[in-house]
């Protein structure tokens, strides 16, 4: 209630302070603009300024040459053959003669089973053959006995045949032992693993002494073929046409695969097939194309980028893929006219090889384009080429034919030539001369050395500023001393 009652007392005070307050917030504002303007305007001149100097830019010639077409797509490095080396019969593992990495031919031994129980199985057999074999060799001589005895009419018939039967049983149990023996050596031969194909060894999966079966899912070691190796790639469905002409009459479609970043060729190969679906859900088509590797830079596995020559276009005006500009109408290039001046031109392209991109229309062979330095480039725009000539490369910066030290030779040489005899006669050291006198050149010679300096200030403007005054105090000192001749304002 106090509160209140304080403020109903002391409102008009209260409104008295706000309206001050507006005024001189409203007094502050309308000041600031006046005083930014000389600023807005300096800033004006030296965008002026910017716009009309003349800007450095490198440019390049547009040229006539071929340029091969070329699809693209992103593939995987397929080997033609990967095999899961494993044993074929079950046994302690006694010997391991590989080692991981190493390329192994067809048919060279990787290791080798506990031979033994193979080589009882195939002893045992092998004596059960014998036996049966003796057998069938006495019951042959025997049924020969009954068939001279059948024709003295000295025993039946029936016994004749009963033997005859047991030679035919005999020779079945002989070749039921040769099947058992020719399986007991192979299972003997199987102790020993050996490589299917040729190829590279991957890690050893199992160590000597495990005991090893033809049911084990990691086995003992992949095999991996290199040479040759494929590479399987997609191409877009639009582009398949192409292809199949290129299939169809017979040409061999010539196929390179390059790093991730598209800088390094690994490999040249050529085209194999072409997939017999199109995959829906992309829309692309699988290609497979064979390398022969032979350096081994293509890995199983890898993904590479894949380039295939499908066409090539003969004699075509191209730019420097570096030169092409979008802007709202589409892409365009600045031209570099006979006078240095730039000329903004629309230009329509086409397939683009490296760094070379073909223009359809838009520029001539011959024309400079722009390629460097074109960010502040407008219509109608100065431009400054650089130079390749050794002599003009040799001179300073402001292109006087002095160095680093010319300007400081010009503001010596003033100095020097004050420090000299009078040419009037003056004695050295004499009074300042009167203000008729010709030939007094003290209050001269810093005046006239003053656009020498400006002149060769040019070239570098921090410099210029920390010669300019210290010859400017120079000067001051020499006058407020008398000026007198026998010494230069340096002095």
């Amino acid at each position: 209630m106090r509160f209140l009652k304080w403020l109903a007392l002391q409102w008009k005070w209260l409104l008295i302070v706000v309206v001050v307050l507006a005024v001189g917030g409203y007094v502050i504002y309308s000041r600031q603009p006046e005083g930014a303007q000389p600023a807005a305007k300096g800033q004006g001149k030296k965008g002026r300024d910017a716009a009309s100097r003349v800007m450095p830019v490198v440019a390049q010639p547009a040229v006539k040459k071929d340029i091969n077409v070329y699809l693209t797509g992103l593939g995987t490095v397929t080997p033609l053959k990967t095999v899961t080396v494993r044993s074929r019969v079950e046994g302690q593992l006694m010997r391991v003669l590989f080692r991981e990495g190493q390329v192994v031919k067809e048919g060279e031994l990787l290791a080798e089973v506990d031979p033994r129980p193979f080589q009882a199985a195939l002893t045992q057999a092998e004596g059960q053959m014998e036996r049966d074999q003796a057998l069938l060799a006495n019951a042959r001589i025997d049924v020969e006995r009954y068939r001279t005895l059948l024709t003295q009419d000295s025993i039946a018939k029936q016994q004749v045949d009963t033997q005859e039967a047991l030679v035919r049983q005999y020779a079945g149990s002989v070749t039921i032992n040769k099947g058992i023996v020719d399986n007991a050596r192979l299972q003997l031969a199987y102790s020993k693993v050996a490589a299917p194909i040729a190829g590279r060894l991957g890690l050893r999966q199992v160590d000597v002494g495990n005991i090893v079966r033809s049911s084990d899912t990691n086995g003992l070691v992949v095999i991996t073929q290199l040479q040759p190796i494929t590479v399987i790639y997609t191409i877009p469905q639009d582009s398949l046409q192409v292809v199949l002409k290129r299939i169809q009459s017979g040409e061999r479609v010539q196929v390179e695969a390059f790093d991730r970043d598209q800088k390094t060729k690994l490999a040249t190969g050529v085209l194999l097939t072409v997939d017999n679906q199109i995959d829906p859900a992309t829309g692309t088509v699988k290609l497979k194309a064979q390398f022969p590797n032979d350096d081994s830079s293509l890995f199983p596995n890898q993904f590479v980028n894949v380039r295939m020559l499908i066409d090539t276009r003969r004699d075509v005006t191209t730019v420097p893929s570096a030169a092409l500009q979008r802007g709202t109408r589409g892409l365009f290039v600045y031209v570099v006219k006979d006078d240095l001046t730039v000329t903004l031109r629309d230009v329509k392209t086409g397939q683009t090889e490296n760094d070379a991109t073909i223009v359809e229309s838009g520029v001539e062979p011959g024309e400079r384009i722009v390629v460097d330095g074109m960010d502040r480039l407008r219509e109608g725009a100065k431009v400054e080429l650089p130079t390749r000539d050794p002599a003009a490369a040799g001179k300073g910066g402001d292109g006087s034919g002095r160095k680093g030290g010319g300007r400081r030779k010009g503001g010596d040489a003033s100095g020097g030539t004050q420090s000299g005899a009078n040419p009037e006669g003056g004695k050295p050291g004499g009074t300042e001369p009167a203000s008729g006198d010709k030939s007094a050149p003290a209050d001269k010679g810093p005046a006239a050395d003053k656009p020498k300096a400006d002149k060769a200030a040019g070239t570098d403007a921090a410099t210029e500023k920390a010669g300019g005054e210290r010859s400017e105090a120079a000067r001051e000192a020499w006058k407020k001393r008398g000026g007198k001749r026998g010494e230069s304002p340096a002095q």
